[in-house]
């Protein structure tokens, strides 16, 4: 409860502890963990050698030799799939610091500070008092926010994106575009998120010649997406590198959602560790899907666009790969979480306490396992 006396809460100032405390605690986990699961007298892998396994690598790998991969090596046919934006961040932060893992860490940490303070801003627009510390704790704790730590894409996506989405919100426009294309240059779901924009742009009313005059900024999104089909076609001689490199390097094309499910499905009932990565999938599936529904019932057009085109892409992939992980740029989910543990009510505050003590431990979980050079999401 807020008293007449209290100073005004800051709601990105929040966002922003809890950002920097979950960083710690990721560190302190990885530490002891390490130690903890070390047998006798043998000593753990340095700390940063425990955060250069998968896109983590392979990014390093383009900044610092680009899409051809290194010399004399044969190139992974899968690189073409990331987009430029964290690779030109890694190739700028190495300038400085000398360590492309470093670079990478860096990178994460700050766009996770950009990022958790727009979404602390974002969802205390949208919703009552103490709705961005709760959004921005239901992202810390999903179970695949070790990528929000280690030097991949989402912090620094995100970083974008979240301001972006607030600005639209807020009716800025010009600024919203300028956000989204930079999102455009690190993941390919700057495409999802330049076709929502459209949807919320043309959603508010306003006088025809202010849509006019505004309308031509939801082009600039787009650039940065036509410039990398550009450049890639310009080596390959395919327009759609970024697709095929998907097919190539992880086997991923689509078909029916049936066939998707009944491939992951049995996967998913085999044993070992990769059998429990894909009933994370099927997991994450039902988690998109009631989103989904959630956002159609809401009637919130905009989210809906950016997050079904996501899920539905994912679905009609040969298989389910990385759907929790993707789970961590829909927004619109923990700002619906956030909102519903808000209110009077006393019971809906067990909401958020219910999922923390739910997802927390899966995230722990993560943590330890991708550390350990484990294949996560």
């Amino acid at each position: 409860m807020i008293n007449p006396g209290d100073p005004p809460r800051d709601p990105a100032q929040e966002g922003l502890l809890l950002w920097l405390a979950s960083r710690l605690g990721v560190v302190a986990l990885v530490v002891v963990g390490a130690q903890a699961m070390m047998e006798g007298d043998a000593v753990p892998p340095p700390f940063l050698e425990r955060w250069k396994h998968w896109d983590a690598s392979l990014l390093a790998t383009i900044a610092e030799h680009g899409y051809d991969g290194a010399p004399g090596s044969e190139p992974d046919a899968g690189l073409p799939a990331f987009f430029p934006g964290m690779p030109l961040a890694l190739r700028a932060v190495h300038l400085v610091v000398g360590d492309w893992t470093v670079a990478g860490l860096l990178i994460s940490f700050v766009a996770g500070a950009v990022a958790m303070t727009a979404l602390a801003r974002l969802a205390e627009f949208e919703g009552p008092a103490g709705t961005g510390r709760r959004a921005v704790l239901a992202l810390l704790l999903w179970p695949m926010a070790v990528f929000l730590f280690a030097g991949y894409s989402e912090s620094l996506f995100l970083a974008f994106a979240v301001p972006a989405w607030l600005a639209a919100r807020r009716g800025r426009w010009p600024l919203a575009a300028a956000l989204a294309a930079g999102a455009s240059c690190v993941r390919i779901t700057g495409l999802f998120l330049a076709l929502a924009l459209i949807v919320e742009f043309f959603a508010r009313r306003r006088p025809v010649r202010q849509l006019a005059r505004q309308a031509g900024w939801l082009l600039l999104p787009f650039v940065p997406l036509v410039l990398y089909s550009v450049y890639q076609h310009s080596r390959t001689g395919d327009w759609l590198a970024w697709k095929s490199a998907q097919e190539a390097g992880w086997g991923r094309h689509m078909v029916w959602p049936w066939e998707s499910l009944i491939t992951t499905w049995n996967s998913a009932m085999g044993e070992g560790r990769f059998a429990w990565a894909f009933r994370f999938e099927i997991a994450g599936a039902i988690v998109g899907v009631v989103l989904v529904l959630v956002l159609l019932y809401l009637r919130r057009w905009s989210e809906f666009v950016y997050v079904g085109l996501q899920v539905g892409a994912l679905l009609c992939s040969a298989y389910y790969l990385s759907v929790p992980r993707s789970a961590l740029l829909w927004w619109p989910l923990f700002i619906l979480i956030a909102k519903a543990s808000g209110g009077q009510a006393p019971w809906r505050r067990w909401i958020i306490i219910v999922y923390a003590l739910v997802v927390g431990p899966l995230m722990a979980l993560n943590v330890l396992i991708f550390a350990d050079g484990a294949w996560v999401g």
